[in-house]
């Protein structure tokens, strides 16, 4: 049981005691139970500390309450406290679209809900500040990522500054953060201060830097943003073009600095992060516990990071980037070769993707043009000449897969853009890895509202539907195409709900379960939601903000349980 536990990175005074280690230089706070997996970030962020030579621990879902000392165990860090609410905003974690609360929650053992608390970042981070009030804290994932400037919080339907303001952190890292965290670990173990020159990071300062005014964006300040939704919708115009530039200016908002990011990773960088000693497990302190995220990716491989899909509501390119970084073919096979070791492996992979699974290896014909590009979208409102659709590596990917001695099937289950398509791939993705149904994310029939969520025209999911079934039948399969939708989105009316209704009947498509809009912080959707307005227009846009709107469109899907033989095939 020692030999396991020392596998890990410590969570406990005594498994640093079996490391014949007295004291640690970063500690790592996290909303989520501790699976060390190349999917979860926390376990990235002190696998990477832990390959540059630094001692690493990780206190996974710390108790909040009473005499916090599961906050205090580990004593003081040498360098700095690390805190990441977890591979979700905690309000996300927490709540539905109507803000009730959920009764679960994936990252936890058993699925426990109540095991990080409300706003995780801030929280943790103000607790820590409480006590030790003079080591560095740094805050990260996507729920600081995406708050890192002033910004419409839904849940609590208000206007709020930066999570800078409110955690009072140190520094705040947004993106991924690999290269960023290391740069500050470095800096602090040689200079013993916190450093504001780090790439990919945002800090409060009474200084602001002395930048030549081609090389920076002020954005108006939190209060006048607050007092005026038209100036808010500017700058996040503003924010969202240049957060999806290659060579990015310097934005300051108020006494906030967001610095530019790092380059996009390379193959060579990313392969080495998935070559780190991943037990690719729960913690053994979790024993047989269930937790359901790690039950979902367990046989799973992410094949790259980014994407320029663009779409409205998504986190993705704002967190991870719009360029693509793929992992080498000889990356892939070898964490495919380290699943096959793990307990209840038989063989089958549930997912062969990432965040759109089929822009693999895809990236700008003239990388010079895209230095110069400030679209948000590489597919909307139509697929940029510039782009590469090149389906040869990842057909190449799916194909060495198959052959492989352990593999009795490789599936596909991330998403994947039904307008980013080829005859070839479509073949192999439908003949040779869904399971009897593929999931596609058509979203709205109204090309006015997919307009809104850069999505492409509701002809392009019919051709895709086509294609489809005309696979099916000259392969002698009977597949099923599984369209989401999503109601109260910025721009859906009543009647483009009924609109879609229509059409749903027409498919004889039953929905169960439908989307219901979440406004996330730094999202154009979102923007759009609390301002009434498209940033890049200015013009009016519809919103259904009330419950009983909501609950209306939503209603709007469910037309056949009023008659369930309705039209049932």
């Amino acid at each position: 049981m020692a030999e396991d536990l020392k596998k890990y990175l410590p969570t406990t005074k005594r498994e640093l005691e079996l490391r014949g280690w007295d004291a640690v230089d970063v500690i790592l706070f996290s909303g989520d139970a501790y699976i060390d997996h190349p999917q979860f970030g926390a376990a990235v962020i002190g696998r990477v500390l832990e390959a540059h030579g630094y001692r690493v621990a990780i206190v996974p879902q710390p108790d909040w309450h009473g005499d916090h000392r599961d906050f205090t165990k580990l004593g003081t860090p040498r360098l700095f406290f690390g805190i990441t609410a977890g591979s979700m905003d905690s309000m996300v974690n927490h709540y539905t679209a109507n803000k009730r609360r959920r009764s679960d929650d994936a990252y936890t053992p058993e699925g426990r809900a109540g095991a990080r608390p409300d706003y995780c970042t801030v929280t943790y981070a103000q607790i820590i500040r409480q006590h030790f009030p003079s080591t560095p804290i740094v805050i990260g994932g996507i729920e600081a990522s995406m708050r890192r400037l002033a910004h419409y919080d839904y849940w609590s339907d208000s206007f709020k500054p930066s999570i800078l303001v409110d955690s009072s952190a140190d520094l705040l890292i947004y993106g991924m953060g690999e290269k960023s965290i290391v740069a500050i670990a470095d800096a602090i173990s040689s200079t013993g201060t916190v450093p504001h020159d780090v790439p990919q990071t945002a800090y409060r300062t009474d200084t602001l830097p002395s930048l030549p005014d081609d090389n920076k964006i002020v954005l108006h300040g939190y209060q006048a943003e607050k007092n005026n939704k038209i100036l808010y919708a500017e700058d996040f115009r503003l924010t969202e073009i240049e957060s999806n530039r290659i060579t990015a200016k310097t934005i300051i908002q108020d006494d906030i600095v967001i610095n530019p990011p790092y380059p996009t990773m390379t193959t060579d960088e990313l392969d080495a992060i998935y070559d780190l000693p991943f037990q690719y497990m729960p913690h053994p302190k979790y024993k047989d516990k269930h937790i359901p995220a790690y039950e979902m990716i367990r046989f799973s491989v992410c094949l790259h990071r980014g994407c320029f899909g663009g779409c409205s509501f998504c986190t993705i390119s704002a967190h991870q980037g719009k360029q693509i970084t793929s992992r080498s073919k000889s990356n892939i096979i070898r964490q495919i070769s380290r699943l096959k070791d793990l307990p209840e492996w038989k063989g089958y992979l549930s997912d062969l993707g990432g965040p759109s699974a089929n822009m693999y290896g895809m990236h700008g014909k003239n990388t010079d043009l895209c230095a110069k590009c400030a679209r948000p979208s590489c597919l909307q409102p139509t697929i940029c000449k510039n782009l590469h659709q090149n389906f040869a590596p990842i057909l190449d990917i799916y194909r060495s897969v198959d052959k492989l001695p352990y593999i009795k099937k490789a599936f596909v289950g991330s998403g994947i853009r039904y307008d980013l398509m080829s005859e070839a791939y479509g073949r192999q993705l439908i003949t040779r890895h869904v399971s009897g149904r593929l999931k596609v994310a058509p979203e709205h029939c109204s090309d006015a509202v997919l307009q809104l969520m850069r999505k492409p025209q509701w002809s392009e999911y019919l051709h895709f539907r086509d294609f489809f079934q005309r696979i099916n039948r000259e392969a002698g399969m009977h597949q099923q195409l599984i369209p989401y939708f999503i109601s109260s989105h910025p721009g859906c009316t009543n009647r483009d709900m009924m609109a879609l209704a229509d059409e749903t009947k027409r498919m004889h498509y039953h929905p169960e379960q439908v989307q219901d809009f979440t406004p996330t912080p730094m999202t154009l959707s979102t923007c759009m939601y609390y301002t009434g307005l498209n940033p890049y227009t200015m013009q009016p846009v519809y919103v259904a903000k009330s419950s009983d709107d909501k609950r209306k469109q939503n209603s709007f899907f469910f037309w056949w349980k009023e008659n369930p033989n309705h039209n049932r095939k």
